[in-house]
């Protein structure tokens, strides 16, 4: 006949809870300790706590009877300060399965204030992973900036990896055994073969042409467009690689395409489009677009970059004539200024960034000036051109002249621009057939034997992907 259950009254205050000693021992490291210490109170059938909360010890004790807990925001401390001293540390692991936007920053104040490190790291994981919902919290805007920028670094720890996004066709030439085709591939550089993200482009972003597209915070964003019947949309979607999802986002105020989306400075700038001069501004903390200053004219077929903070345009043609200014907005002033002019005509490049060059890639350039050392049209190689914010200067790169520099999609990734056709269909010749990556430290090019898929609409950009992806 088994012995029966001994319970122990635990008295706080003037108040008594009956517990079964098992239990307290089965959950709880301070009692377990206790009844295994030879001291005095080890043998008696009461125990006296001080200095807890009622409610946080009626939740403790609870669990310890139970094995559930009710988790509420506002008895979030008294838990936490009575599992810490009792040392239940179940319940602690179990606060990991409940952090949620709404108490995920006083689980991280807490923890630190009573050391629960597994939970404390829990916590800024959590944070990084939704860190632009985050940022919409006040109370994790008052948290110290220090923090706060090391949650948006801790977004960046994953590897880089180059991700390609399209309307891919049939199965993607390096996937054996592919019955459905992907939108979305990502780049094992080792293994030099492209492989399906687990994931796929949201239905209603399946054929829209005309897009912007910019990475933020480690987010990529593609905003706007126009769907195949030539409607214009504004709706705006971001791809999170921390939880390899797709959410939809505020939507542009007004409809446009064929336009640049641009990251500076924490936010995104939708700058023209089809006929369009205006321009918004996209601020992850509100989740909402205002409208600022507009360009100094509409422009068509332009090409635009951050560059140290500056949005610089240049190119395309006004509603008269060429645009051969360099345009730049200064975000803190919300104002266009010329900031320099040039001597050829540029349209349809890809233009990036590295630290105060701008890297013009392919489109169209054509001299102005008497002496024409080159010819007026380059549309029938692929060229780079580089140019200087801070010395003015312009340099003619690297050419390559067995592949086209028209209909492209380029990106920055490592230590290089890499390079890829838009639209690609068995039909397309080799020229327009682009897989490249132009080395910006040695102005050399590589050519890469493994194009990702048949496709259209294809989109190359650089994010840093979790390790466990």
């Amino acid at each position: 006949m088994s012995s029966p259950e001994q319970i122990i009254a635990i008295v706080m205050d003037d108040k008594t809870y009956n517990v079964s000693k098992s239990k307290l021992i089965e959950k709880s490291d301070y009692f377990r300790a206790l009844y295994s210490s030879g001291m005095r109170e080890s043998g008696e059938d009461s125990v006296q706590l001080q200095g807890l909360s009622v409610p946080g010890l009626e939740l403790v004790l609870e669990f310890i009877n139970t094995s559930k807990v009710q988790v509420v925001n506002e008895t979030l401390e008294d838990l936490i300060e009575t599992a810490s001293f009792l040392q239940v540390t179940s319940i602690l692991k179990l606060l990991l399965s409940e952090i949620r936007q709404d108490n995920c920053v006083e689980l991280y104040n807490l923890s630190e204030i009573y050391g629960t490190h597994d939970l404390r790291n829990a916590c800024l994981k959590f944070m990084t992973c939704h860190y632009h919902p985050m940022l919409r919290r006040s109370e994790f805007r008052s948290l110290p900036s220090s923090l706060r920028n090391h949650v948006r670094e801790m977004r960046m720890k994953g590897t880089a990896t180059l991700v390609a996004i399209g309307d891919f066709i049939g199965t993607c030439l390096d996937l054996a055994d592919q019955d459905e085709p992907w939108s979305m591939l990502r780049y094992g550089e080792l293994e030099q073969r492209w492989k399906p993200l687990a994931n796929n482009l949201p239905s209603d972003m399946v054929n829209v042409r005309g897009y912007g597209s910019a990475v933020l915070d480690n987010y990529l964003f593609i905003v706007g467009g126009y769907r195949m019947t030539s409607q214009e949309i504004s709706a705006a979607h971001c791809y999170n690689p921390c939880r390899n999802e797709w959410n939809q986002v505020a939507p542009l105020n007004q409809k446009r395409s064929n336009f640049k989306l641009l990251a500076v400075s924490g936010k995104l700038y939708a700058v023209g489009g089809q006929c369009l001069g205006t321009v918004e501004c996209y601020s992850p903390e509100q989740d909402w677009w205002t409208c600022v200053s507009s360009l100094p004219d509409p422009l068509a077929e332009f090409s635009a970059c951050e560059c140290q903070g500056m949005i610089y345009v240049m190119g395309g043609y006004t509603a008269r004539d060429r645009n051969t200014s360099v345009l730049r907005y200064c975000p803190s002033s919300d104002a266009w200024t010329v900031f320099s002019s040039c001597s050829a005509h540029v349209r349809k490049q890809q233009m990036l960034s590295v630290e105060d060059t701008i890297y013009l890639v392919g489109g169209y350039t054509h001299e102005l000036g008497p002496e024409r050392r080159r010819a007026s049209q380059t549309e029938d190689m692929l060229t780079v051109q580089s140019y200087n914010v801070t010395t003015g200067e312009w340099l003619h790169l690297k050419e390559n002249t067995s592949k086209s520099g028209l209909n492209l999609t380029c990106t920055l990734h490592n230590d290089g621009i890499y390079i890829m056709s838009r639209d690609v269909s068995l039909p397309t010749s080799l020229e327009h057939r682009v897989f490249l990556k132009y080395n910006i430290f040695s102005d050399a090019w590589e050519a890469f034997r493994r194009f990702p898929a048949l496709g259209q609409n294809m989109l190359l950009c650089s994010l840093y992907l979790p390790n466990v992806l």
